[in-house]
């Protein structure tokens, strides 16, 4: 049987490395944290693996200068950072894996009725017919709750309290938003074409 060791504390000062190897290697770390987490990690997070002395922004930025001309990124998202394959490998990706087309399948009602939930939230089903001057189905919001697009929000003050819903982390980082006011306001939503 194997005898569990304690791990030793984490230096996270460094003071005995020069301090250009000092700051590559928590570049190192920080690399290491992104590459074994898949989901965003926080700056509170990454903070805890590199001296006091250290921006986490300016290592980020030093790693993304690094990885120029990779086949990946470090993107921001949800209120953190990931890895992230550059969009054009994508073909590559599915083609060596077999995996064909993963979106998420998503109607124009489904998209429609996620985008108002992104720019009303936290909203009911009522509010949403308001929007949509027609029932929108429960199904419809189990697909996207399924999908882990939205969640549920506070209850509503109205009588009978109905639920509320509100978009999650995983809509954030399926959009590649680090946070709701990322979204585009309506201006450009016209400007694109996506509402009249």
């Amino acid at each position: 049987m194997a005898k569990h060791r304690p791990e030793p504390e984490l230096d996270r000062e460094l003071a005995d490395l020069p301090p250009e190897l000092r700051w590559r290697e928590w570049m190192r770390r920080i690399e290491a944290v992104l590459f074994a987490s898949a989901s965003p990690v926080p700056r509170e997070d990454l903070a805890k693996v590199v001296g006091q002395e250290a921006s986490i922004e300016l290592l980020i930025e030093d790693i993304r200068a690094d990885l120029v001309g990779r086949s990946f990124e470090i993107t921001k998202a949800a209120g953190g950072w990931m890895f992230r394959t550059r969009p054009a490998y994508a073909p590559a990706i599915r083609a060596a894996a077999d995996i064909g087309d993963q979106g998420m399948d998503l109607s124009a009602l489904d998209v429609a009725v996620l985008t108002a939930i992104a720019y009303h939230q936290p909203i009911t089903r009522e509010g949403l017919k308001d929007i949509f001057a027609k029932d929108i189905s429960r199904d419809l919001i189990g697909r996207l709750h399924a999908r882990g697009l939205i969640g549920t929000g506070p209850r509503s003050p109205r009588r009978g309290a109905p639920y509320t819903f509100v978009t999650t982390e995983e809509f954030l980082v399926l959009f590649g938003l680090e946070t709701l006011c990322d979204l585009p306001d309506r201006e450009q939503m016209q400007d694109a074409g996506l509402l009249k």
